[in-house]
């Protein structure tokens, strides 16, 4: 028997190392320490021991299992001590190293700018309806005076979703029915998306525009000249002057495009407004009767002034942008250079 103990002791002095890591200890402990194990099994041996050499037999196996019980112990101290090294190395931090910086979000320059018109406007008491961007037949073009012959209505400039349903092509449609919806006075602003078959370098087929209506009593072109002029002055600087030119829009009567003096050169021509000093930045109107009557307004006791103005294009000229599909490429560094407009 007490050849099989030393055996047992060379055994454990052999293997119990911390080269066997935290499962190869618990292995070995759970082999010769355990209830099961085998030093406790040695006890067992007790009734093939004559009776006399019971006393010194059981002094022996005790002896051993406090021997294994403190190697088991000291190589338990060596792996914590180990395992806590480790762990201090892998979370180790180096104070020298700069502070990761979790940078906030930044508006998109196209949302800022509607933002900052729908302000200019609210500041002149309009109100703000979105519409839907599936529109019919009727709103985005019949109530506008829109005639089905028009070149507008060509499946190459329209997206049409089904012969009378598609997406609008501007965000006039608000207009009408805001002007179903309420009697006059009205003050709208309709902003959105629209959507149109077109794509240049500034041109898109998806693009964000805003339509501003006002209906009261003796509206006229001065008012429309007087709230743009403003608008113009406020976007991008006050020393930025106005002009209306004669155009044509089958829903305003009289109707004018609207310039202002290019943003870059202040007037006096660059290559951006191709050497007059001015730029097209909208266009807009007296409401025609039709419209009008289309909603139920009685033109003869009601006036209306509308504008339509591209918000990409507001971007584009405000910001230096030369391309209308940077606006909507999603590249970050584009995008950061905004942040500091926020604040």
């Amino acid at each position: 028997m007490r050849e099989k103990i030393e055996e047992m002791r060379s055994m454990i002095s052999r293997e119990l190392t911390t080269d066997l890591g935290r499962e190869g200890f618990a292995k070995l402990r759970e082999r010769f320490l355990s209830r099961a194990g085998e030093i406790p099994g040695l006890m067992k041996e007790m009734k093939n021991i004559p009776k006399e050499e019971r006393p010194a037999f059981g002094k022996i196996v005790n002896e051993f299992k406090e021997w294994a019980e403190a190697k088991f112990d000291e190589v338990d101290d060596a792996l914590k001590k180990a395992e806590l090294a480790a762990k201090n190395v892998s979370e180790a931090v180096d104070i020298t190293m700069p502070a990761v910086k979790n940078e906030t979000g930044t508006l998109h320059p196209v949302t800022l700018t509607k933002n900052e018109i729908i302000s200019i406007f609210q500041g002149m008491g309009f109100d703000v309806f979105e519409g839907p961007e599936i529109e019919t037949d009727y709103y985005n073009f019949t109530a506008l005076n829109v005639p089905e012959d028009h070149p507008a209505r060509a499946e190459q400039d329209t997206f049409y979703i089904t012969e009378r349903i598609l997406l609008r092509t501007q965000t006039s449609p608000g207009q009408i029915r805001t002007m179903e919806a309420k009697k006059p006075p009205i003050k709208v602003l309709s902003p959105g998306r629209v959507f149109r078959s077109d794509y240049d370098a500034t041109h898109s087929p998806m693009f964000h525009q805003m339509e501003g209506l006002v209906v009261d009593k003796n509206i006229s072109v001065c008012d429309l000249y007087g709230m743009l002029d403003l608008l113009a002055k406020k976007i991008f600087s006050s020393d930025t002057k106005t002009r209306l030119r004669p155009s044509f829009f089958p829903f305003t009567e009289p109707s004018v495009e609207v310039d202002v003096t290019c943003c870059e050169c202040g007037g006096s021509g660059c290559k951006l407004c191709k050497g007059t000093g001015w730029i097209e930045v909208l266009g807009g109107g007296i409401v025609n009767r039709v419209v009008l009557e289309n909603c139920g307004i009685d033109p003869e006791e009601y006036s209306g002034l509308a504008f339509g103005i591209g918000i990409d294009r507001i971007a584009m000229l405000k910001y230096g942008i030369n391309n209308i599909h940077i606006l909507f490429d999603n590249d970050i560094r584009t995008l950061r250079q905004f942040k500091e407009r926020q604040r």
